[in-house]
C-alpha cells in the first residue's frame, strides 16, 4: 500500500468507520483540504462539523473499501457503507488529490444508494477487483477518453463495438449485461436530451480507468463517476455513481467540480 492510499484509507476508516474524526483529519490531510462533497465546508473544521454529528446519528458503521486506484497525485476509492445494521446503505466513489508528502489536499465524491442486484444479477460494488496490465495504463486511459468524446459527447456510434465488449459485465443501476443494453441506454438518454457536458478528471491504473464528468439535461445537471475495466482495448466491465447537483445556493463549498 502506498502512503497516499494509506492516507485516503485512513480518512475513511479511522475517521468515519472508527469515529476518530479529529485525529484522522489531522493525520491524513495537508496544509489545505478543499472539499467538493455536498454539504461539507472546506478545511478541517468543515470535516469535523459534518462528521462528528454523523457519528452520533449512526453509531453502527460498516465501511468496506472495495477498490482503490492510484494515478500520479490522485487516489480513487470505491466504497460500500452500511449504517445502523443496514438501515441505510450507500455506495460512494471518491477521488482524492494529494500533495508532495502524499497527504490529502482535495476531495470529490458521488454518493448513490445501494440497491442490491440489478437486471444483470450484479450489484453496484461486486465484480473484479484485481489490478492488472500496468503497462496498458496510458493506452486504456486514452481509449476511455476517446469513447467518452466520440460516443458520449459527439454521439457517434459508428465505432461503438470497437470500444465496448459484446459480453460487457454491467453494474450500473437498472442495466442488464451486454453491449446492446449499454448502447440502448446511452441512446435513450441522448434522445431525451442528456448530454455529457465535460470530463473533469480521468485517471487509471492498469486495466481500470476512472472518469469524473458532468451531464446535463435542460436545467438539470448530474455529477457522474464511471469506473471502467478494460481488456484487449475494450470495456469489459462497468460501474457508475450518479448524483444530482444541488442548486448553487445550497452549496457549502465551491461545488462538485
Amino acid at each position: 500500500m502506498s502512503s497516499k492510499l494509506d492516507h485516503a484509507r485512513g480518512l475513511y476508516l479511522e475517521g468515519i468507520r472508527d469515529g476518530r474524526v479529529r485525529e484522522a483529519i489531522a493525520a491524513h490531510t495537508g496544509e489545505r483540504y478543499t472539499q467538493h462533497s455536498a454539504g461539507v465546508r472546506d478545511g478541517v473544521a468543515g470535516f469535523v462539523e459534518f462528521f462528528e454529528p454523523f457519528i452520533v446519528r449512526n453509531p453502527k458503521r460498516e465501511i468496506e473499501i472495495v477498490r482503490a486506484i492510484e494515478d500520479g497525485p490522485y487516489v480513487f476509492v470505491h466504497v460500500y457503507q452500511s449504517l445502523n445494521d443496514g438501515e441505510h446503505e450507500w455506495v460512494t466513489m471518491d477521488l482524492f488529490e494529494t500533495d508532495s508528502d502524499d497527504r490529502i489536499i482535495e476531495h470529490w465524491d458521488v454518493i448513490s444508494a445501494f440497491e442490491g442486484p440489478g437486471p444483470s444479477g450484479h450489484t453496484q460494488v461486486d465484480g473484479t477487483t484485481e489490478i492488472a496490465d500496468l503497462d496498458e495504463t496510458e493506452a486504456n486511459k486514452a481509449r476511455v477518453r476517446l469513447f467518452m468524446t466520440e460516443v458520449l459527447q459527439n454521439r457517434d456510434f459508428t465505432r461503438f463495438d470497437d470500444y465496448v465488449a459484446e459480453d460487457l459485465i454491467q453494474h450500473a443501476v437498472g442495466l442488464d449485461n451486454g453491449r446492446v443494453a449499454c448502447r440502448e441506454r446511452i441512446q435513450e438518454a441522448q434522445d431525451a436530451g442528456v448530454r455529457c457536458d465535460f470530463v473533469f478528471k480521468l485517471i487509471g491504473q492498469g486495466n481500470f480507468v476512472v472518469s469524473y464528468s458532468k451531464s446535463v439535461q435542460e436545467e438539470d445537471a448530474v455529477a457522474v463517476f464511471n469506473l471502467w475495466r478494460l481488456a484487449s482495448g475494450r470495456i469489459v466491465e462497468h460501474w457508475s455513481n450518479v448524483e444530482t447537483i444541488a442548486p448553487r445556493e445550497d452549496w457549502a463549498n465551491s461545488g462538485k467540480f
